[in-house]
This record gives structure tokens, C-alpha cells and sequence, in this order.
């Protein structure tokens, strides 16, 4: 019955900044990793960031190039992650998702539970 729900999404104009939102629920939500992807049209899945089920460390794919950022709150079973400077090819739909992992890992099928998406749109 835990289940992770993505927010914060929507039309930004390059440039902008936004910070998405991925709220769990269960009572195991800070006892694993939790990793960040997003999809762009005809694209495969990106990893974006995963970070660790203490908010100490964050592992960082190729896509974050510094504009990415991944935090967590576990009192309030949130973690965040903002994305400042967006270009129009970050446009996609970002998933948070939780592995039973030990560790950090960008790899998707090592995660057994997806949010739905939240839509990014960004415009030049």
C-alpha cells in the first residue's frame, strides 16, 4: 500500500526554475533510497539523482550537470528536487521512485516502486 506521488510540475520559459516534490506514504518511506528519472518524448529514461535514505548523500547521473538538486525530509516523507536553469531539453516527465537497495543506484529495474510522473514543459 506505499506509494509515491509526484507535484510541482508545469510550463516554465527557459531559464526558470522549478522544484518537484515526491510525498510517500508507508511507514518505510526513510528506509531506502530514492531515486529521481524522467522520460522525454521518444527518449528513453534518464536517471537523474538518487539519494541516499538519511538525505547525507546524493548520487548524481549525467543529466543533473549542476542544475539539479536532491533533498530529502523524511519527518514530512518528501523528498525534493529542484532544477534551476531549465532548458527546453529537460522538457519530459519526471518520476521519483524507491529502491530496497543499500545504495544509490541509477539503474530503473533495481527500483520497485514509481510515481505516476509530473510533467515538465519548458520553452525557449
Amino acid at each position: 500500500q506505499a506509494q509515491l506521488r509526484e507535484s510541482g510540475g508545469g510550463s516554465v520559459q527557459a531559464g526558470g526554475s522549478l522544484t518537484l516534490s515526491c510525498v510517500g506514504t508507508g511507514r518505510a518511506f526513510g528506509s531506502y533510497p530514492i531515486g529521481w528519472f524522467r522520460q522525454a518524448a521518444g527518449k528513453e529514461r534518464e536517471f537523474i539523482g538518487a539519494i541516499d535514505k538519511n538525505g547525507h548523500n546524493v548520487f548524481y547521473g549525467d543529466p543533473a550537470k549542476g542544475r539539479f538538486f536532491i533533498s530529502r525530509d523524511n519527518a514530512e516523507k518528501t523528498v525534493h528536487l529542484q532544477i534551476d536553469s531549465l532548458e527546453p531539453g529537460d522538457t519530459g516527465v519526471y518520476y521519483c521512485a524507491r529502491t530496497r537497495s543499500q545504495y544509490t543506484t541509477r539503474t530503473w529495474s533495481t527500483y520497485d516502486l514509481w510515481g505516476q510522473g509530473t510533467q515538465v514543459t519548458v520553452s525557449s
